[in-house]
């Protein structure tokens, strides 16, 4: 279960400020009735997306779940209107303690991360649970596998959970403020047994990540920025900064079915997602220094013009805005990180 620490009296008017410039970020639903635009959660039960995935199956829908301790619960949202679909219960799996990422296997197989850690490294095991995609959008309740994981080198907080398109491997990126690690699982996930995923890469604070679908490319995504690296042999290659949208709680990232985009989501009541134009499918050295915003907004309008690398000025106001924005949530929340450790 999520623990949420008291919030300093001084802190609070600066948080509700900033909540409220942040708040422009939340794309609409796509007025054309196209897939895979921007396009707002509507669903009140989803307050707290926290991974996204593109179904193979059914062109335009995303899945999606809660974080936390909501229950065995998986969304299908339709990304031409915000709204849910299909509701799948997962049964066979006990009782979810931190689901944080969500991904698609070559198999056709969703994956569910249960591998939070919001204490970095109390619980000695993880779970990763795993059903066939629907074929059919409607309510269900499906048998899935439930299977327990570990890492080498001890438990460790996480919130990306990434299968290869084509290997079928999984992959976990460890969350922590001095930097975490990307994880292989091995060759084939067992049951009976628990699974040891073993530290491969190093990678920057990471709130979730995402396979492109030839397997190339590999996006990383933080609460600020987020990342493309080049993929192969199972090991990250050279990088390169992508667009990310200034978003109130930056918690998913998932490519397209096509690959064609990025589609950035965040936590909260109605929360927004965001298409990013990524050229040459998202891999280092096509020639694109940054994704394109799909609305052509500014960071502060939900655009996704945020990416930038340190340095980089346009001479805009609302990019000048943006970097107040975050550095005022950044010193917000390391300010609630430092109360928590003293309390």
């Amino acid at each position: 279960m999520r623990s949420y620490p008291s919030r300093p009296a001084g802190l609070a008017v600066p948080a509700a400020a900033l909540l409220l410039l942040l708040g422009a970020a939340c794309p609409a639903v796509a007025a054309d009735g196209k897939p895979d635009r921007d396009f707002t959660i509507e669903d009140p039960r989803i307050t707290e997306s926290s991974g996204l995935a593109a179904s193979r199956l059914h062109p335009g829908i995303y899945w999606t779940h809660n974080d936390s301790d909501d229950g065995p619960y998986v969304f299908a949202v339709d990304s031409r209107t915000g709204k849910t679909v299909a509701t799948i219960t997962m049964r066979g799996v006990g009782e979810p303690r931190d689901v944080e990422g969500i991904s698609i296997g070559p198999d056709g197989d969703i994956y569910v991360g249960d591998i939070g850690d919001n204490l970095d490294g109390s619980w000695n095991h993880v779970w990763i649970y795993r059903f066939p995609e629907p074929k059919a959008l409607r309510d269900a309740t499906v048998t899935a596998t439930q299977y327990d994981v570990k890492y080498a080198d001890g438990a460790r907080n996480a919130e990306a959970l990434m299968v290869h398109p084509t290997t079928g491997r999984v992959y976990i990126a460890s969350k922590n403020e001095d930097g975490g690690g990307l994880y292989e699982g091995p060759a084939k996930l067992t049951t009976g047994s628990t699974n040891t995923f073993r530290r491969v890469g190093e990678v920057p604070w990471v709130t979730d990540g995402a396979f492109s679908p030839d397997g190339g490319s590999l996006v990383l995504r933080s609460y600020f920025s987020a990342r493309v690296y080049g993929f192969e042999g199972g090991r990250l290659g050279e990088s390169r900064a992508v667009a990310a949208p200034f978003q109130r709680q930056a918690e998913s990232v998932t490519y397209t079915a096509d690959g064609s985009a990025l589609m950035f989501g965040s936590e909260g009541a109605r929360s927004g997602v965001v298409r990013v134009e990524v050229e040459g499918g998202g891999k280092p050295g096509s020639g694109q220094e940054q994704g394109k915003p799909s609305g052509g907004g500014s960071p502060a309008e939900g655009g996704a013009g945020a990416g930038r690398d340190q340095g980089e000025e346009d001479g805009k106001g609302s990019v000048g805005l943006g970097a107040v924005i975050i550095v005022g949530v950044a010193a917000l929340w390391f300010a609630l990180k430092r109360k928590r450790g003293q309390g």
